[in-house]
């Protein structure tokens, strides 16, 4: 027969136990509340519990819930801190934070950075640069020299991180993007994103999630293209000018609101590109991803008008050379100009940030 301190001691553990389990279930309950998830009982190793990305675990013995972090879990922005439970017969007590890993950890972290790099590179030069001919919105392939710019713009940006790349729909700075991250340490394939239809993204589509891990999405658009030269499109510019007058020719490719024939000026050119990276590049930009932009003199001059807050008379006076890549820093919702990196050796150019230089110090790392 059980006596009276037995049937004590027993239904004190049964309190004890219904307390414990009433503590995990509030702690998985908030756990569920925030990210979601499914619990599942284990014969021999407790009680298991899926939270979103998260492997929570509540072992037999000590009564000890663990929370686990798998490699490839994608975080949202800032640190969340998940609290452990330790729970013994005797006590229950709340123990230090779980804190997603930092940005450090790993060379492509998940955690959004306080400043990314912005890159804008003007693509290399085309068979109708080399003939001197008006381009415009004309397709045209780089020449060799082209081809040999893209490259030297790859090994100048060798060390910067690049998470996404937005070309125009134009031939010559897809080129050059493409050409340009053949140079980089971290041998990431670009992919352009198709998604000119339902069928275009069906056939296009990517299964292997380590493939996906090792790839650049590449964005076209044609928001992004050189402006539309009309008439000019084609001609010769020294014969154009002895037609018209130097001083025409001049007044259609370096004024700001004045448009070649049937064509569009600089000011059109800006309309379209600027807001084309405040509603798509931007905000990416602000959830902390790294950006190249290749694209073309006059819609790169006209993100930098926005970027520099530059006068419509200081723009027009503005060059940008072909395959030479500007760094602009992205922080704090500012942009800061850093210039154009010279080689990737060239250690000045990571000082500018702790972060770029962190980077570079990871490749390092890691490629030895």
């Amino acid at each position: 027969m059980w006596s009276l301190q037995s049937h004590q001691g027993l239904s004190n553990m049964i309190c004890t136990l219904l307390c414990l389990f009433w503590i995990f279930r509030m702690a998985i309950a908030m756990l569920q509340q925030t990210v979601g998830g499914t619990l599942q009982l284990l014969s021999n190793s407790g009680t298991h519990c899926n939270v979103g990305n998260r492997s929570v675990r509540l072992l037999p013995k000590g009564f000890k819930l663990e929370v686990e972090f798998p490699k490839r879990a994608i975080y949202s922005s800032g640190k969340r801190k998940l609290n452990v439970i330790q729970a013994s017969t005797s006590q229950t007590s709340v123990v230090g934070p779980l804190l997603a890993p930092s940005s450090s950890d790993t060379l492509d972290s998940h955690m959004k950075p306080n400043e990314v790099a912005l890159i804008l590179i003007r693509h290399g030069e085309s068979l109708w640069n080399e003939k001197n001919l008006f381009t415009g919105c004309v397709d045209v392939p780089l020449t060799n020299k082209g081809v040999e710019e893209a490259i030297e713009a790859g090994h100048r940006i060798s060390n910067i991180p690049v998470d996404m790349i937005y070309t125009s729909s134009l031939i010559r700075a897809q080129m050059t993007a493409m050409l340009a991250m053949t140079q980089h340490r971290r041998k990431k394939v670009p992919i352009i994103l198709h998604n000119e239809d339902e069928r275009a993204r069906a056939w296009s589509k990517i299964y292997s999630e380590d493939t996906i891990e090792q790839s650049i999405p590449v964005i076209t658009s044609w928001k992004l293209n050189e402006r539309m030269y009309g008439e000019l499109q084609g001609l010769n510019k020294q014969e154009t000018a002895d037609k018209f007058g130097h001083e025409k020719v001049h007044e259609w490719r370096r004024s700001y609101d004045i448009p070649p024939p049937n064509g569009e000026s600089l000011e059109m050119c800006a309309q379209r590109a600027v807001a084309y990276f405040r509603d798509n590049i931007e905000p990416q930009l602000l959830s902390g991803k790294n950006i190249l932009i290749s694209a073309h003199g006059n819609s790169l001059r006209s993100i930098i008008m926005y970027l520099d807050k530059l006068t419509s008379q200081e723009v027009i006076t503005l060059e940008l050379s072909t395959g030479i890549p500007m760094l602009y820093i992205f922080k704090e919702g500012k942009f800061i100009r850093r210039g154009s990196p010279v080689a990737p050796t060239e250690a000045g150019v990571y000082a500018y940030t702790r972060r770029l230089a962190q980077y570079r110090q990871k490749l390092d790392d890691m490629l030895t």
